[in-house]
């Protein structure tokens, strides 16, 4: 049986989809990395709302997915970019997303931890996103979750300067109960956050978000980079503290920086592992093994999707991650918070398919090839 998906120039052309999925279990955690998946949430497709209402989210398709997560050994990266923050969920969304992730976790014993944004707050003072950053802060560790400092629309509005975001985050390290992660995502995937670190000079931006490490490494467990710079993550990975981690946030070089060379390597935090975490898991136990030419082996070749979903513009690559979940069966349609679901076009979600479909990445190959044709039904494409 063939389906006929159509292409980028407009007409169709004839794909037979693979019969076997490729073979995942889960198994235990994972030894020579740490890996985050971040995660998505799964709207209430019932839910009578319009794009710029409150998110309706379907909460125990949502904490099922992360269990799903937690089984293969990976980490969940809660309320993150990928869980459309600021694009679809609101802070009080947010909030609640966290509170009933980390109780999930606590249950099952899964790792999480937690985007601490500014998101409750259009723009205001440096004052002002202090206190926002200092409210989900306090959220986040009464949840009992590892937090991840989140770079703000609203710092990036206020600053004037480096000196700002030095003083803005030293005042939270310093009184985090925890070691942190920070973040620093590109604005390839938030246009607003241009500049972060007083400086659209990289270099610079550098060197200020390395000083406020270096000013405070105890309280810095990780940075997550989200540049889609592998050479620039590589630099930066090398020049940090002894002790403070680099999280790969990277969607286009992500086996190459998590493999490592002579000198270091990076873990993982990361949006492509939601669609990608069984075999994502499953190469890394191969790495845990010391076998880097079979971990690449596995993971090179989902790189190609991953370039797919991420490609520009970068920030809608949440539409290609929830159609995968829905074509996999992690959820019984495909609706999102935020209507994002049309930010894809159609051909773009044939290549998602197509690809994905190759790696195995569908535990049924046949619902998800009739959750395609459905798809392809509902565009006007006859099969």
């Amino acid at each position: 049986m063939t389906i006929r998906l159509p292409d980028l120039r407009g007409g169709l052309r004839a794909y037979e989809p693979r019969a076997e999925p490729l073979a995942l279990t889960p198994g235990a955690p994972l030894a020579s990395r740490t890996v985050f998946s971040a995660a998505h949430v799964v709207a209430d497709p019932y839910a009578d709302t319009s794009p710029d209402a409150p998110a309706a989210v379907d909460w125990d398709a949502t904490l099922a997915f992360r269990r799903h997560l937690w089984s293969h050994g990976l980490g969940v990266a809660e309320a993150m970019d990928t869980a459309q923050r600021g694009m679809g969920l609101d802070w009080a969304g947010a909030a609640e997303l966290i509170r009933r992730s980390a109780a999930e976790a606590k249950a099952v014993g899964g790792r999480i931890a937690c985007g601490v944004g500014t998101d409750q707050i259009a723009a205001g003072s440096l004052g002002e996103v202090r206190a926002a950053y200092e409210e989900q802060l306090a959220v986040v560790e009464e949840s009992g979750a590892q937090a991840i400092l989140m770079a703000s629309r609203a710092l990036c509005a206020a600053a004037s300067g480096p000196e700002d975001y030095l003083e803005v985050y030293g005042h939270l390290l310093r009184q985090a109960a925890e070691p942190v992660v920070l973040h620093w995502l590109g604005p390839m995937f938030d246009p607003a956050l241009e500049g972060y670190w007083g400086s659209s000079d990289l270099d610079t931006a550098t060197d200020t978000f390395l000083e406020v490490i270096a000013a405070h490494p105890d309280k810095v467990d990780g940075i997550k980079v989200s540049l889609l710079d592998a050479a620039r993550e590589i630099d930066i990975r090398r020049r940090l503290p002894q002790g403070v981690r680099c999280y790969t946030g990277d969607d286009f070089n992500y086996p190459e920086l998590i493999a490592g060379d002579e000198k270091g390597f990076s873990h993982a935090l990361l949006g492509i592992f939601d669609p990608l975490g069984p075999l994502a898991a499953e190469a890394v136990r191969v790495l845990d093994t010391g076998d880097v030419a079979g971990f690449r082996k596995l993971l090179d070749p989902t790189v190609e999707l991953s370039r797919h979903l991420f490609q520009t513009p970068t920030r809608f690559y949440k539409t290609g991650v929830v159609f995968l979940a829905w074509l996999a069966g992690h959820q019984s349609h495909f609706t999102m918070v935020g209507g994002l679901q049309s930010a894809r076009s159609l051909p773009h979600f044939a290549r998602a398919y197509e690809l994905a479909d190759q790696l195995g990445l569908f535990p049924d190959p046949k619902q998800a090839e009739e959750r395609m044709r459905n798809l392809l039904a509902l565009y006007g494409v006859a099969q």
